[in-house]
């Protein structure tokens, strides 16, 4: 992961290298057997380099807590790996130019579980996996099953955690999402 990080720290394939302050590679430990995936980083990540740092972190926090993990036992990290100005939507481009960046970090790090968060990161994951998409209203919280060279792993989209800074109701949906992914991940680690 330490070369990955250098590789993306150097990264210039797309316009985004121009205005970012630091590239996000990810946060957690890479022996994880969950592996989360935002968009792309905010401002404050961008400043500081770390993974879901802002209000949605704070969120993101509240609910890997319902199910008693915390960050030390996943790996975080987005779609994209330089902040996006004005937290514009990914372009094709930018996505094209970083998703081998990601498809090597779930080789690296292997998951068992992979967590989408929001409609573009599950997207890409579901494309990549060879899996239908719609919508995330219409898939959050169910459980997506691909292979790998190394193994079988569950893949999970769910709302990003965001979602909940702007429309109050959707903290209880979360919550209900991240109580039945505890299940889901006590089931796993047996």
């Amino acid at each position: 992961m330490e070369g990955l990080g250098i590789e993306i720290n150097n990264c210039k394939k797309c316009e985004l290298w121009k205005t970012r302050n630091k590239p996000l590679v990810g946060d957690g430990s890479v022996d994880a057997n969950i592996l989360v995936i935002g968009e792309s980083p905010g401002y404050n990540e961008d400043i500081r380099g770390r993974a879901f740092i802002g209000e949605a972190g704070k969120i993101l926090d509240q609910l890997l807590g319902l199910i008693n993990l915390k960050r030390d036992d996943i790996y975080i990290t987005n779609i994209l790996k330089c902040h996006p100005p004005r937290n514009h939507n990914p372009s094709r481009d930018e996505i094209n130019s970083c998703i081998k960046y990601l498809d090597r970090q779930i080789n690296i790090l292997k998951p068992k579980i992979i967590l989408t968060l929001g409609k573009y990161a599950s997207k890409e994951i579901f494309n990549k996996f060879d899996l239908e998409f719609s919508k995330i209203s219409d898939i959050h919280s169910k459980v997506f099953e691909a292979e790998l060279d190394f193994d079988k792993i569950k893949i999970i989209p769910l709302y990003h955690p965001a979602v909940a800074c702007y429309h109050n109701n959707m903290f209880d949906i979360l919550k209900k999402d991240f109580i039945k992914l505890g299940n889901i991940i006590g089931q796993v680690q047996k």
